[in-house]
């Protein structure tokens, strides 16, 4: 039986680009994600069970690729569907991609989306590695946070994102402490501006020159780097920067 990996976030962008790798490597991948374009797809119910799929377009993955459908604030919904793949398959790596980003100034933020970003940023990689931490002991696997290199600067405009993303980073380097002795691999992944949808929130994009973003597949050929090491050497932080630092503003140029 191939081991598997959970991948959360994975129906766009970078979370489908590394589950593109995983699958590449030979892993059983179940990417949860809110909607799936071009993939048949399975919708996880509160009581764990599953709709039956829905033919879509084509769409291939090199490998074994199980997109679920699932609200990861549902928290109940969640729990339920962790627990089925556990029971049900040999979990050796989890990689806590979703993320959601709003900016502007602080007061003028809604509360709701300051919620979203506070449970999707933190509280899901939390509650996600506190149910599948004892299984990735046994098997002496990978947990895997994206985050930012927001968390380690100061954020005017996006002061609670780079919060979230800080958050993630001390919880991943503390995790590592603790459970280190079991084989654990905690890593964090630190992106500087990306060519992804989660700037879509923002009134403002990455720059036009290809040197002022990261492309989805590079992050996830970063994944593939810290898998392909050792046994016994850990990649804990790994920082990736375009060589340019450019923004612009929709509908502007590059700044």
């Amino acid at each position: 039986m191939a081991e598997a990996a959970i991948v959360t976030g994975a129906s766009s962008g970078i979370g489908r680009e590394i589950s593109r790798v995983l699958c590449e490597m030979g892993y059983e991948v179940f990417g949860i994600g809110r909607k799936f374009q071009g993939l048949d797809i399975e919708k996880e119910k509160p009581d764990g069970r599953h709709t039956d799929k829905g033919p879509v377009d084509a769409f291939e993955f090199a490998g074994a690729f199980h997109p679920i459908v699932c609200d990861l604030l549902d928290t109940q919904v969640l729990v339920n569907l962790v627990k089925k793949l556990r029971a049900e398959k040999e979990i050796a790596i989890l990689i806590n991609n979703a993320g959601v980003g709003y900016y502007g100034l602080h007061e003028e933020l809604a509360v709701h989306n300051l919620q979203a970003m506070l449970r999707t940023n933190l509280e899901v990689p939390m509650i996600l590695t506190n149910l599948l931490l004892r299984d990735l002991k046994k098997r002496r696997g990978y947990i895997i946070n994206i985050s930012s290199v927001t968390a380690g600067q100061s954020n005017p405009h996006g002061c609670a994102y780079g919060a979230t993303k800080a958050g993630l980073a001390s919880f991943s380097k503390s995790l590592f402490d603790e459970a280190r002795k079991y084989g654990i691999k905690v890593v964090t992944i630190q992106p500087d501006m990306t060519k992804t949808d989660l700037y879509r929130n923002a009134d403002f994009c990455e720059g036009e020159e290809e040197a002022s973003y990261l492309l989805p597949e590079e992050v996830a050929e970063a994944v593939r780097f810290v898998l392909s090491g050792r046994e016994g050497m850990v990649v804990t932080e790994l920082t990736l920067r375009p060589q340019l630092h450019r923004i612009r503003k929709k509908g502007k140029k590059s700044i």
